[in-house]
């Protein structure tokens, strides 16, 4: 236990980020370093309720309030002190999404996640009329299927907001967002650092004989760039995190940011030619560009970095959660034949047998969608595996071909980006659950992109600890104007060990024989979706 950072926990010289993801809700407590001190965590799952991806505002409040217990008790257990107050505090959850709100602040309809894709009516026509593609799980998405289905919420909306923008605004009394979240509520004009006003006039023109009370730029939130202070943690805030009442109110708060944002600041990937990859129930790529993309593609998102520089995102509905279960599947069966094995070490095994299996997969196939994957035209999704009469059913070449499956829609994207665009990218960093068994997943997404990946040791809390990196990011500017690119290299990054792999040909060229045969497959995922 470090003196030192007993002392900085009790004087408040700490920064505390928070996410939410889509099964987990994390906290990170970081210290003037900005290395963890502790860390919480709390489970949580979506709801598919009426054939809607959702979760329930109780739901938010009480993994939120579990994940923050968790923190509390490792803080005791590791320093033998109470946390009473931190220094800084940062919100990230997953982007996109619905959010309405009326002007008492009652929530107009059940949370839409991202997951949902039955926004593709609404996607496609304000694709159409604004000239750039607008992915089905944009809020603005959601917002118009609302319009276009007739729902009589829509006359009654005050605000739309994000998950992480309702949690800011619960824990501090401000509406207010993050321009990297905001980015995947609406385009982001880059020069200016809002809303695109060309899009939002053709957005009112579209909507002008709807019930939509007021101009979409009245009813979204207020757009902040990383740095600049987005409030403080209000009493009610306070008790809402902490019901104990232990939490003293007024950390100043950061914009609060989108998954996807945390993750470029985790990896340290904010900069012209740098990308990462974030693999956990979804699976997305971010590339950050040098120059304008030449047409709109709908395979590429074009968001913002949380400073507001222009972005290419792959993001792919579909991540880990099928191995997951086929990892559940496997601890079960050493449960019942007497020889129980903790789950770490269940994903311990089965992934690093993958390592040895057939470079091509031999034969065996695997579509991992439990849910729509836009990319690929499926507005729902069925697992499925099947295999070649012939083919090898080693266990080796069964988790690399499911390993595979995870990659494969994001490879498809990347083509884009890579052989369409031409777009530079000198090296990936991977982040998230996927990634957790070293160098297993990092050297099949290397072969999967023919680009270097880099894994750091102190990114491996994911977009809590770059939530809490943002923190500290807003509290560094209220006496330096260093930009976040600047503070990332020289205050966060400086001396962060990193773990590169390059592709390896047979890799390489076993992928890219997969891939063949993958989009030849599609037919018996859309058969499966079909007929399932």
């Amino acid at each position: 236990m470090s003196t030192d950072s007993v002392a900085d926990i009790l004087a408040g010289r700490t920064t505390l980020g928070i996410e939410l993801g889509s099964t987990r809700i994390k906290a990170v407590l970081i210290g003037p370093d900005h290395r963890p001190l502790a860390v919480g965590t709390a489970e949580w799952e979506n709801q598919f309720v009426d054939r809607v991806w959702t979760y329930s505002l109780d739901a938010i409040w009480t993994g939120m309030q579990q994940c923050y217990s968790a923190l509390l008790a490792d803080v005791q257990r590791t320093y033998a002190v109470e946390l009473s107050s931190v220094g800084g505090l940062g919100i990230s959850a997953m982007m996109h999404g619905y959010l309405a709100f009326d002007a008492d602040g009652h929530l107009l309809t059940p949370f839409r996640t991202w997951r949902n894709t039955n926004t593709g009516r609404a996607a496609d026509e304000l694709s159409d009329a604004f000239g750039a593609n607008i992915p089905h799980r944009w809020s603005v998405a959601h917002l118009y299927q609302a319009i276009l289905d007739d729902e009589q919420h829509v006359a009654r909306i005050a605000h739309v907001t994000t998950l992480a923008g309702y949690v800011h605004w619960r824990l501090s009394g401000r509406q207010c967002l993050g321009i990297g979240d905001a980015s995947g509520m609406f385009p982001i004009d880059s020069t200016t650092g809002g809303y695109d006003a060309v899009m939002l006039h053709e957005f009112d023109r579209l909507t002008a004989d709807s019930p939509l009370p007021s101009k979409l730029a009245d009813l979204l939130p207020l757009v902040l760039v990383a740095g600049q202070p987005a409030g403080e943690l209000s009493p009610d805030g306070a008790l809402l995190l902490d019901p104990t009442g232990r939490l003293s109110p007024g950390a100043p708060m950061c914009p609060p940011e989108g998954d996807a944002g945390t993750g470029m600041v985790a990896t340290n990937s904010v900069a012209p030619r740098t990308g990462n990859v974030s693999a956990g129930t979804s699976i997305f790529a971010m590339t950050v560009l040098e120059s304008p993309l030449s047409r709109p593609h709908r395979e590429i998102d074009l968001v913002v970095t949380p400073a507001g520089d222009p972005v290419a995102m792959v993001h792919c509905n579909n991540g880990a959660s099928e191995l997951n279960a086929w990892a559940g599947l496997f601890g079960e069966f050493a449960s019942a034949a007497g020889v129980p094995v903790d789950v770490g070490t269940v994903f311990e095994v089965l992934l690093g047998s993958a390592r040895d299996g057939a470079a091509d997969c031999g034969g065996l196939m695997a579509f991992n969608y439990l849910s729509g994957e836009p990319i690929t035209d499926l507005e729902e999704g069925r697992p499925v595996f099947f295999r070649a009469p012939g083919s090898s059913m080693d266990l080796a070449t069964f988790m690399r071909t499911h390993l595979y499956a995870a990659l494969a829609t994001l490879r498809m994207g990347m083509d884009v980006l890579q052989r369409d665009e031409h777009v530079r990218v000198e090296r990936m960093f991977a982040h998230g659950g996927l990634f957790r068994t070293a160098g297993v997943a990092q050297t099949f997404l290397s072969a999967a992109l023919d680009t270097p990946v880099c894994v750091g040791d102190a990114a491996a809390e994911g977009g809590a600890w770059g939530a809490a990196v943002l923190a500290a990011f807003t509290l560094h500017r209220l006496r330096d104007p260093a930009s976040l690119g600047e503070f990332l290299d020289c205050e966060v990054f400086a001396h962060a060990a990193l773990t590169t792999v390059e592709p390896q040909r047979e890799d390489v060229r076993g992928f890219s024989a997969f891939m063949k045969r993958y989009v030849q497959a599609l037919p018996v995922e859309r058969a499966a979706v079909q007929y399932g």
